[in-house]
Parts: structure tokens; C-alpha cells; sequence
């Protein structure tokens, strides 16, 4: 169960702020709320299963258990208190992905398996030895490291950075994710950007050489006492070649890696987002703490809200305040789903740190536009209109034709949507359908709102899987209703999205 954790109305010009969450399901909270210690030997991983103490003991796991416990403990000791959730956040993203790798072991007893599970415990030892002792480095230049591997930063000629990365996600047997490349990135504004030629991009002798229009790209900024690096999309990056056989992993927090003798002035301040980053409740304010893009987006999207309220009626107001709880309940839902994806069934368990970083985002600015661009004024139908749950774009003709395309969801189901695909004409101001039925498809205008298919409310409730002569106007269950209460939202490029993308 989940209770809302974010939105109180507080005033007429209500605030989103933090409330105490009451119930929530455990892969929507703060990994940083997980223990830290290791559990491999002898008790029940998290996956269910454990490598038998003999074992451990015979191979040294536990020693080596012990050991990355006492440097973590030593590194979070160092750490700001800000910085100390996202620090216990990749140990815990570690201890998942040690946990998967245990499970193998179990079952499957060969050398090189042990070899690479022991290599990997020693790796992460060093790791936070190294992290424990680059708190309070200044500036981009060194090495930078997380559970997942490392990057290096080094100075260049006039300004240019070289950038090598070396991604080591060991998930056990062939469940990896391994990425090594190079590139250079400028200064533009608080970030370092530039693009990333991919090992496979040149042609093979004697073809002609084809460079894709859009290469994937790479920004990096401190967030305070970390390292935020964003993957940018290219145009097709699904096939990187032998030594990145992942992209995508590199999007992250990353902590100075010991002492740099490059040092450097640059912006290095924390972006905070509107509640408190010493203690993140759910996942997706872990992730938002850790990037100063998801921050801004946060603080935007409160001026936003506290600057909108005012303007409206009290029907309307009522409405989106109810809307924007709906909507803090999908942000938070939207990182742990994309980050852990259920519908990637093989490999789910691995994690997708840029897909979930990049809906969030999206949601985010979604919902900034909609805020922002208000559109109280508009009188009829034609527009687009969204809410937290359903989107539909509006036009009408000359002629006083009215065609209206979009969907509702169920956050997090994407196989329960409803497909909103209306045709009709406005008589005497109202929506006819073209459809002929007991339940046809309907718009109206209630204040600021729209409100599609008010009927099938009613209608879904008496819908079963044999008596029925009403055809069901969502996918999967007759029981689902297509009704839904929008908003009226201008033109952009974060709401023109009905491919369900972000969801």
C-alpha cells in the first residue's frame, strides 16, 4: 500500500511539502533506508538464498565481507551529511548486485566463477578505501567511482577535458555489464558535455563510412561533494560494441576516488529540490537529490504550482489540487519501476540507472508544462488537455468536425490502458460521437476542465466477463473505466507525448 508523502494543502495557495508516509510498499523506498552490511554467509540473501558458511569460510568470502563493511562504515563517517543517503544508496545498489552474483556461486561451482565473484569483493573494498579519502576534493580533474565502476578526468588543452570510463557491473555468470571508452567534454555553463563516438561507429576497410546523425552524448557536474553524470540518447545505441556492451549504466552518482593532483576551481555546490536530502523518504527522492537537473525541475515545479493556485476557481482548484496528489504518487512510483523495469524479465533485477533517471525527468517537466502553461482562459474544446492519469489532444475543423486522440493509464500497468479515439461534430455547443450505443464517447467542459467519457464510470461497474451488451473501452478488464477529469494545458514539447514513453 502507499499513502501520499509530499502534498499538503496548507493554504488557498496550497505547498508541496514533505508528510509523514504511513504505508508504502518496500521497492518504493530510499534504498539509503536499507542496511548496509552484507549478508552472504549462512543467513537468507535478499534473493532468498545464501552461500554456505564452510564455504565462505574456505574461500575467504566472509573476510572479504568484513573487510568492505568496516571501509564503508569508514568512507560514511567522511561523508557530508547530504551525501551520506546516496553514498548508503550505492552500497546498497552494490549489495544487490553481489547478492545476484552469490546466486550463481551457489549453483553453479566452477573456478571462474569463484574467481570473478572474489575479485569483485576485493574491487569494492578498494573502492570505498579510495572514496573514503577523496571527500573534500576540489574540482572535476581524477578519478571518480561508484558500485558500478569508475571514470577518470584529466585536463587538456584549452579548456577540453579527456574522460575514460570503465564499467564493471558483475552480476554473476553472463549477467554483466561492461563499458570502456573515451572521449573529450567542454565546459557549457555548471556542466561538461560532449559526444561519444561509439567502439563500432567506423566502417569496416573499403566501406564507405556512415556517422549516425545524432551521437549519443554525455554531461557530468558536481553535486556537491559527488560527481552527476547524464547519458543523452543518439539515434541507435542498442548494440555498442565488445567493450560496451551496456551505454546506458554509466548515468549516476559518482565519488572522488582519492586525492587529485590536478586541482581545479569549479562550481561545486549542492542543487537542493524542496525537501530535505538528509533523509529521503522513497526512491525517487534519492534520485532527484542526486542530480541537480531533477532538483531545479523540483523547485520549478513548486513556484509553478504555489504561482497557479491563486489564479482559479474553486471547482478547478479543488481538482488539481486532488490531481497533483495523484501525481506526487506516480513520481514516486516512476524511478523504482524503470530502474528495476518488471517487463525486462531476464534482466530486471540489474540496474537501468539512466531509464529510471530519464522518466523521471520527463514526468517532471510534463508536469512543469502543464502548471506553467495553464491555459484557464480557453473557451470550447480544441486543445490538448492532461492530467496525472490521461492526456488527449483536441481539433476541430471548419465544418464543426471534432476528432480527439489520446489514452488513459494506470501508472505502472502499461497493459491496462484505455485508447481515447473520438469523432464527432459540436451541436448547439455539445459533442456528438459518431458511434451509436448505449455508452458512446463524450467531452464536456465543467469550469476550467474536461471531463472524457463521464458515463463509463457507471457503465464499468455493471460490465462482467459474459453479461454484457456494453463494449468495454479499456484493454484487459472490463472493469476499467475510461472516465477521466483533465486539464487544459498549451502547446510543448514535454506534453506532446502520447506514445506512453514515460510511463
Amino acid at each position: 500500500m502507499f499513502a501520499p508523502f509530499r502534498l499538503a494543502l496548507v493554504t488557498a495557495t496550497a505547498l508541496l511539502v514533505p508528510v509523514t508516509c504511513h504505508a508504502m510498499d518496500d521497492f518504493l523506498r530510499a534504498a539509503s533506508t536499507a542496511p548496509t552490511a552484507i549478508t552472504l554467509c549462512g543467513k537468507a540473501n535478499g534473493n532468498g538464498s545464501a552461500i554456505k558458511p564452510a564455504a565462505c569460510q574456505e574461500r575467504g568470502y566472509d573476510r572479504l565481507v568484513a573487510a568492505i563493511d568496516k571501509s564503508f562504515d569508514a568512507a560514511l563517517a567522511r561523508a557530508p551529511v547530504n551525501i551520506r543517503p546516496l553514498l548508503k544508496r550505492d552500497e546498497a545498489w552494490f549489495n544487490e548486485m553481489i547478492s545476484q552474483a552469490a546466486d550463481t556461486v551457489q549453483e553453479v561451482d566452477e573456478a571462474e566463477l569463484r574467481d570473478n565473484f572474489a575479485a569483485t569483493l576485493r574491487q569494492r573494498q578498494a573502492a570505498l578505501d579510495e572514496i573514503a579519502g577523496g571527500f573534500g576534493r576540489s574540482g572535476f580533474s581524477g578519478k571518480w567511482a561508484n558500485a558500478f565502476g569508475s571514470l577518470t578526468l584529466s585536463p587538456d588543452a584549452n579548456g577540453v577535458r579527456h574522460l575514460t570510463i570503465d564499467m564493471r557491473a558483475y552480476y554473476g555468470s553472463d549477467r554483466h555489464r561492461q563499458c570502456k571508452l573515451s572521449t573529450t567534454v567542454t565546459k557549457a555553463g555548471n556542466w561538461l558535455s560532449g559526444s561519444i563516438q561509439l567502439p563500432n561507429a567506423a566502417s569496416p576497410a573499403g566501406q564507405q563510412q556512415t556517422k549516425p546523425a545524432k551521437l549519443p552524448a554525455i554531461k557530468l557536474r558536481r553535486q556537491g561533494e559527488t560527481l552527476r553524470v547524464v547519458m543523452i540518447d543518439g539515434d541507435d545505441t542498442t548494440e555498442e560494441g565488445d567493450d560496451c556492451d551496456y551505454l546506458w549504466q554509466i548515468t549516476g552518482t559518482y565519488f572522488a576516488s582519492g586525492t587529485s593532483g590536478d586541482a581545479d576551481k569549479t562550481e561545486a555546490s549542492f542543487v537542493a529540490p524542496t525537501f530535505d536530502c538528509v533523509r529521503p523518504v522513497t526512491a525517487t527522492d534519492e534520485e532527484i537529490c542526486s542530480d541537480p537537473d531533477l532538483a531545479e525541475n523540483d523547485q520549478r515545479l513548486n513556484r509553478a504550482w504555489k504561482a497557479l493556485l491563486p489564479r482559479l476557481d474553486d471547482v478547478t482548484r479543488r481538482a488539481l489540487t486532488e490531481d497533483q496528489r495523484n501525481w506526487v504518487q506516480a513520481q514516486t512510483m516512476q524511478f523504482p519501476e524503470f530502474l528495476h523495469p518488471a517487463w525486462e524479465k531476464r534482466s530486471s533485477e540489474m540496474h537501468a540507472t539512466a531509464s529510471g533517471r530519464d522518466h523521471v525527468d520527463a514526468l517532471q517537466r510534463e508536469r512543469i508544462a502543464l502548471l506553467e502553461g495553464f491555459d484557464d482562459k480557453r473557451e470550447g474544446l480544441p486543445g490538448i488537455w492532461l492530467a496525472h492519469n490521461a492526456i488527449l489532444k483536441v481539433t476541430i475543423d471548419k465544418t464543426g468536425r471534432l476528432t480527439a486522440h489520446g489514452w488513459k493509464w494506470d501508472q505502472g500497468d502499461w497493459k491496462a490502458g484505455c485508447d481515447y479515439d473520438m469523432t464527432g461534430k459540436m451541436a448547439g455547443g455539445s459533442f456528438r460521437a459518431d458511434e451509436q450505443r448505449k455508452n458512446p464517447d463524450t467531452l464536456e467542459r465543467d469550469h476550467a476542465m474536461l471531463v472524457v467519457n463521464r458515463l463509463d464510470d457507471a457503465f464499468a461497474n455493471k460490465r462482467t466477463g459474459k453479461d454484457t451488451d456494453d463494449e468495454a473501452k479499456c484493454r484487459r478488464r472490463l472493469d476499467n473505466s475510461s472516465t477521466a477529469r483533465l486539464f487544459p494545458a498549451r502547446a510543448s514539447p514535454d506534453i506532446d507525448n502520447f506514445s506512453g514513453s514515460i510511463r
